[in-house]
């Protein structure tokens, strides 16, 4: 039987064949980022999976919260299979001591935040392109079997078209997505001069439970349900017209376990992490005002709209071609399927 917190479907063979591998033979991971939303997911997702996991975060962004909820999620059996290390991925012995005796890293420790980036670059490159460097090492100088980094949509940049495919292409218009693009970079190094093949995940919006709604890092979906449920003003960078294409984190999952385990001929590359579906933002509002209004909340305020922000890129969409051709991803949740989830979750967990 597949773990309920993998979420999947029996029309999707190549997951079932990943989920079926990996309870026949649990295997060894270190997650970096694992109080973060991704990186907690990921954590909840391999522990009902009967896995060994290290997670690894300095609580920068991340939230100690985030892992009690696994715990009363997997149970205290399972939850008996992780160890977490309190340490920074700028530590470069730290990361060495968190890869130490695991087999399959799932790096997705960064700083993100476009605006926040652009005003500390610095600090950006730091962590996202040092601290990457440091974690990458390790697990080239431990062995791991295989290495999957969290990268995103935003090393796209400036393109002509919306639907973009993993080649890239475009012009990053952040430092933060220079420091992905950065890691893209020196994962093909790695690959050519080193022996190790990781697997890049071009992630694009993702949402879901769990995800933070306050502070500066907040994203777009779960910010608007917080200001929705509790009555406050919804605010619109720019017209409202600005594209997305917003990903459920279970399909996150999923794409990573995949890359995890991909045959040698799919590892060594980018890949981008989507749902395939454009949304704007003003679609976006009012999906997400019809949902709350079916489960009883009834936002009652128009959006207001304030200037573009800088180094935003207008139009977002991921061609998953690739992705499907050679992981077997497939994302299972619509949009609509995904608010629906993450605002029962809310509801239910931050009133």
């Amino acid at each position: 039987m597949v773990p309920d917190a993998v979420y999947t479907s029996v029309m999707n063979t190549p997951y079932l064949s990943v989920v079926s591998e990996l309870r026949d033979r649990p295997r060894r991971w270190l997650v970096t980022g694992a109080a973060g939303f991704i990186g907690s997911s990921l954590v909840d997702a391999l522990l009902r999976l009967d896995q060994t996991v290290v997670g690894m975060d300095n609580f920068s962004t991340g939230h100690f919260r985030n892992l009690e909820y696994v715990r009363e999620a997997v149970g205290m059996k399972r939850w008996q299979r992780f160890r977490f290390l309190k340490a920074d991925i700028r530590d470069a012995r730290a990361c060495r001591d968190a890869v130490a005796g695991v087999e399959y890293v799932l790096h997705q420790a960064a700083l993100g935040s476009v605006e926040l980036s652009i005003a500390d670059p610095l600090t950006w490159n730091e962590v996202n392109v040092a601290g990457f460097l440091n974690v990458m090492f390790a697990a080239k100088e431990e062995n791991v079997l295989n290495f999957v980094y969290a990268s995103s949509s935003a090393v796209n940049g400036y393109a002509p078209d919306a639907l973009l495919g993993d080649e890239g292409g475009g012009i990053p218009l952040s430092p933060y997505a220079v420091t992905k693009s950065a890691n893209e970079q020196y994962a093909t190094v790695f690959r050519l001069c080193y022996g190790l093949v990781p697997v890049g995940l071009r992630y694009y919006n993702i949402y879901g439970p769990r995800q933070d709604p306050a502070g500066a890092y907040a994203a777009v979906i779960p910010k608007w349900i917080r200001a929705m449920i509790s009555g406050e003003v919804v605010k619109i960078h720019g017209d409202g017209q600005t594209t997305r294409d917003y990903c459920f984190v279970d399909d996150v999952v999923q794409a990573n376990l995949l890359a995890a385990l991909a045959v040698p001929e799919s590892t060594g590359r980018v890949y981008n992490i989507g749902a395939n579906q454009q949304t704007s933002l003003k679609q976006l509002f009012s999906k997400l005002r019809a949902i709350l209004a079916e489960h009883g909340v009834n936002y009652p305020h128009p959006p207001v709209y304030g200037p573009f922000r800088v180094g935003d890129v207008r139009h977002s969409w991921a061609d998953i071609s690739t992705s499907e051709d050679l992981l077997g991803y497939r994302p299972e949740h619509t949009l609509d399927k995904g608010l629906e989830a993450t605002i029962s979750w809310f509801l239910k967990n931050c009133k």
